[in-house]
């Protein structure tokens, strides 16, 4: 078995095959500087900054044919399945559905809501549409884990605070070992960032594990190559 240095101690990865890349949210309408993120006001320099590192991560995982896993926060067009109190909270010019720089906000199939080109998911790839912050709820990312095999995520995006914590708390009382991967996962907010990876490894891991892109690909480095298991077929 092979060790990801990590706080709050070292996370053991499974056999290949067992463990997955989830990339959170990394769409569009939040880190483009027309997109909805921006409309809010948000420096959305701060999220474009991990672009990179989770490049050099999906390629590793791609190389070695490892399950990846992305997520879109979107919506119907009818809106159907957002909550109203979801589309009537805030008090900013623009809500869900409204028509923004790129197309509808938060609605399936705009092109505010594709996933960024650098990080474009191959045809092969899993891609959850989430109506909510977190990747479990009202989805087919467990029923998708469990005909896997999958019992251990790597996770990734944005935000750390928001979707990122959400989802790795879902996964975490579903049983999923979670290994935040903190270079390779931002928020608008540094503050809420630093918080919210404390609160992740608090209390010997109360939720789970954090560690570094480096660290994570130090240990991908270990596996054979052609022999990492069975992609996402």
């Amino acid at each position: 078995m092979i060790s990801i240095s990590a706080t709050p101690y070292d996370y053991e990865l499974p056999e290949p095959g067992k463990f997955a890349l989830v990339i959170i949210d990394m769409q569009r309408d939040f880190l483009e500087p027309s997109g909805f993120g921006a409309v809010l006001g948000n420096d959305v320099s701060r999220l474009q900054a991990i672009v990179p590192t989770l490049e050099q991560l999906l390629a590793a995982f791609r190389s070695l044919k490892l399950p990846v896993i992305h997520t879109l926060e979107c919506h119907q067009p009818d809106l159907s399945d957002c909550p109203p109190a979801k589309i009537k909270r805030g008090h900013g010019s623009l809500k869900i559905g409204d028509r923004g720089p790129m197309g509808r906000i938060l609605i399936k199939g705009e092109p505010g809501n594709a996933i960024i080109p650098e990080l474009e998911p191959l045809p092969d790839e899993i891609v959850i549409y989430k109506p909510g912050k977190g990747a479990f709820y009202s989805t087919e990312l467990e029923a998708i884990l469990q005909e896997k095999g999958i019992t251990h995520l790597l996770i990734t995006g944005v935000t750390t605070e928001v979707c990122v914590q959400t989802t790795m708390r879902e996964a975490n009382d579903r049983g999923y070992e979670c290994l935040m991967i903190e270079d390779a996962t931002e928020s608008y907010f540094p503050e809420f960032k630093h918080v919210a990876l404390a609160m992740i490894t608090a209390q010997g891991g109360i939720i789970g594990w954090t560690t570094t892109a480096n660290h994570v690909l130090q240990a991908l480095a270990k596996l054979p190559l052609g022999r990492a298991g069975f992609a996402n077929n």
